[in-house]
């Protein structure tokens, strides 16, 4: 049974809300002020028939939109999307009372996504390479992608070829693809390790396929070259399924946000500073202590400000900054903070840097409600908020990043 319903908002998920007489619903792929029949389970509901389709509704730019869950938001024009975007940002903000004029969303361009996590399986047919059906585990095997990298799409058939000698059964596994200056970069997680006949068989793929590195749940397989990604003039061999920011575009504004703001200061810290995003960069004009709890990460960074010229004094310490946050009389001798944690955001933290006399300080973030949380902390402690610039680089999804810089006198 169908029920008329008419699509009021969009929600922070990506989905159309609509009132129905049982409560509000969610509704994928629709766009406000549409009008469609739909069929209710609970708070979620399937688009049966859309009855008045959005004069902002476009044809999406690719064959899988609506069975391929990377995307939500293909079918809504850019404009309109940009907007939606940055309010995300705009009202996580204001539900902490942080009023102010949050600046133009850096938008993302199609084919820059460098990083591609498949979901993978072998089948009666050969190897499945795509992304689950939304809300659903069912894999659909995909012959594009609009979002990822073109040197990573060309790929996907030499892909499954690696998929078929991994093998695995019916059961899904996951291939985390990346690709840097070496080539691509390529993890295997969710299956079982190979034995000694497997890993030979991989071997000799991987070199006839000319790919980068292979590994698996982190355990280095083969590395014919070592993935090189560069932060700034700096080279890092990236660990394997190693951070990295999801476009290269994305990570130059927020660079740039980061250094000018932080400028020349003398001693600047990097907290969950990854293998370098920042610090590699911050390190040209300042000298730099940066922080990270994960060890393939530190060891990176210690290794690439090793072996490179013209850089300020960079010192590294491995340290778990949720449960050892930087108290407030460590930071005494800091004239320039920059932190970047993960989406659960950086409570304990920032409640140090809250009482600390940095003057500068730039926060980093992927998840607006975590950030506002964080900046309502700093805001308390006496920070000023300059600048908040949302970016977008998770094109056509709900997901979004925000540099937020603050100054204290």
């Amino acid at each position: 049974m169908s029920t008329r319903v008419t699509i009021e908002r969009m929600g922070a998920g990506g989905d159309g809300i609509a009132a129905t007489p049982s409560g509000i619903a969610y509704v994928p792929f629709t766009l406000p002020r549409e009008v469609a029949n739909v069929a209710l389970e609970h708070n979620r509901a399937t688009l049966m028939a859309l009855l008045e389709p959005s004069p902002e509704r476009i044809d999406p730019a690719c064959r899988h939109f609506e069975e391929c869950g990377g995307c939500a938001l293909q079918h809504w024009q850019g404009e309109p999307y940009r907007q939606w975007k940055r309010s995300l940002v705009e009202d996580a903000l204001k539900s902490r009372g942080l009023v102010f004029e949050l600046e133009p969303l850096v938008p993302c361009a199609p084919h820059t996504r460098r990083r591609a996590v498949f979901a993978v399986r072998t089948s009666d047919h050969g190897a499945v390479l795509g992304f689950n059906r939304h809300l659903s585990h069912e894999l659909i095997d995909i012959a594009e992608c609009p979002v990822t990298v073109p040197e990573i799409v060309a790929r996907l058939d030499d892909l499954r070829d690696l998929v078929a000698v991994v093998g695995g059964g019916m059961k899904p596994f996951r291939l985390t693809v990346t690709t840097t200056a070496s080539g691509l970069d390529i993890m295997v997680s969710g299956c079982q390790a190979p034995d000694a006949a497997k890993r030979q068989a991989l071997t000799a793929l991987v070199l006839k396929k000319d790919f980068a590195r292979l590994s698996f749940e982190g355990e280095i397989i083969v590395e014919p070259r070592k993935p090189i990604i560069h932060f700034g003039k700096v080279p890092v061999f990236l660990p394997p399924g190693g951070f990295l920011q999801a476009t290269a575009d994305a990570e130059a504004a927020m660079s740039a946000l980061v250094t000018t703001h932080l400028g020349r200061a003398k001693k600047a810290i990097d907290l969950f500073c990854g293998s370098g995003t920042f610090a590699l960069r911050m390190a040209e004009k300042s000298a730099v202590h940066a922080v990270e709890g994960d060890q393939a990460a530190v060891a990176a960074l210690d290794r690439s400000v090793r072996h490179v010229q013209g850089l300020k004094p960079v010192t590294v310490e491995r340290r778990d900054l949720f449960r050892r946050p930087f108290l407030t009389r460590e930071l005494t001798h800091f004239s320039g903070l920059v932190f970047d944690p993960p989406r659960a955001g950086a409570e304990a933290q920032a409640i140090e840097i809250a009482k600390s006399a940095v003057p500068k300080v730039a926060a980093v973030s992927c998840n607006p409600v975590t950030l506002a949380r964080d900046l309502s902390l700093l805001v308390k402690g006496g920070y000023r908020i300059d600048r908040v610039v949302p970016i977008d680089q998770f094109l056509w999804s709900s997901h979004v990043e925000a540099v937020a810089l603050l100054s204290k006198r």
